[in-house]
């Protein structure tokens, strides 16, 4: 069986508060090859960790260079900060997040995710068997 490897990059990002006022947090970003089309994104302080979230590989890429994403989860560059940062908007029914994060840190972790994976072969990745047993297990 092949190995299996898993990207994961911590970095510090801001929660954006107010338009002068930021707190400084942490997030995880996992990739998991067999999971291909998902980043998995913990968000920390220095004494809880929060919330994880689920992203697609392809929303954080698109993210860097226009607005991508509707809903609850939207992601676009920083206007007149250059290549600096991205902000990623995160809503659940109780609140809404608004984050900036160094584009360098989420631009090293995508091709990391990519040198595994690369764009466009992701289906080449999933075990459909078990992925259909799974489907009829819980149906």
């Amino acid at each position: 069986m092949e190995s299996v490897k898993t990207v994961i990059r911590r970095v510090a990002i801001q929660l954006v508060v107010a338009r002068t006022y930021a707190l400084p947090m942490r997030m995880s970003l996992r990739y998991e090859p067999t999971d291909p089309y998902v980043v998995r994104a913990a968000f920390s302080t220095d004494t809880d960790e929060l919330a994880e979230w689920v992203l697609g590989r392809d929303l954080l890429a698109d993210g860097l260079t226009g607005t991508a994403g509707s809903g609850d989860i939207r992601v676009w560059p920083t206007a007149g900060r250059g290549d600096q940062a991205m902000y990623i908007v995160l809503r659940s029914p109780a609140d809404t997040a608004l984050l900036e994060v160094p584009v360098q840190d989420v631009m090293a972790f995508l091709e990391d995710t990519q040198a595994l994976v690369p764009r466009g072969t992701e289906s080449g990745h999933i075990d459909w068997d078990l992925e259909l047993a799974n489907l009829f297990a819980t149906g």
